[in-house]
């Protein structure tokens, strides 16, 4: 019984790495990092090739059934904690306040962030709009910023890619 619990933690471990490195590497791919994508994709290859062989040759044990469905589960739990916290790429912030539009921007410039504010009319009358991009790992400080300044403000946020110039490309 000892050897047939091992193999199904052993499973349970291979299956973890095997999406959290999925996880990452795809998130490589949508930011365009070719060589990590690369890298996490070669690893994980060799990850899954040897999780799949040892499930392969115990489909009569259960438990290494569970530890492919756990370590599954697990992987992209772990894939998206990691990924969260390396927080690669920028971030496109819309904020639409209802009365303080002017007073954000240069708050936000004078944070050190792009901002631009257009006007717009909301169900209420004349509203500013502020499109700030910032790094990911900037957003959540952006943010707190601005709800400092007017807790009434809309945040809403977009993941892009940078095409040409601008505040990022000189």
């Amino acid at each position: 019984m000892p050897s047939v619990l091992a193999s199904a933690v052993t499973i349970f471990v291979l299956r973890m790495v095997d999406i959290t490195l999925y996880t990452i590497r795809i998130t490589m791919v949508v930011r365009g990092r070719k060589l990590y994508a690369w890298i996490f994709g070669f690893f994980q290859a060799i990850v899954f090739v040897t999780v799949i062989r040892a499930v392969l040759g115990g489909l009569d044990n259960w438990l290494n059934i569970i530890g492919y469905a756990a370590g599954f589960a697990t992987g992209n739990v772990i894939g998206m904690l990691i990924e969260g916290k390396l927080a690669i790429g920028i971030t496109h912030l819309r904020v639409v306040s209802p009365s303080r539009g002017a007073e954000l921007v240069d708050r936000l410039r004078e944070a050190g962030y792009a901002a631009t504010e257009v006007a717009a009319r909301g169900l209420q009358g004349t509203v500013g709009v502020i499109n700030c991009s910032v790094k990911r790992k900037e957003a959540r400080e952006v943010s707190r910023l601005v709800a400092e300044i007017d807790d009434q403000a809309y945040i809403t946020a977009e993941d892009v890619r940078l095409i040409w110039r601008g505040f990022w490309g000189g």
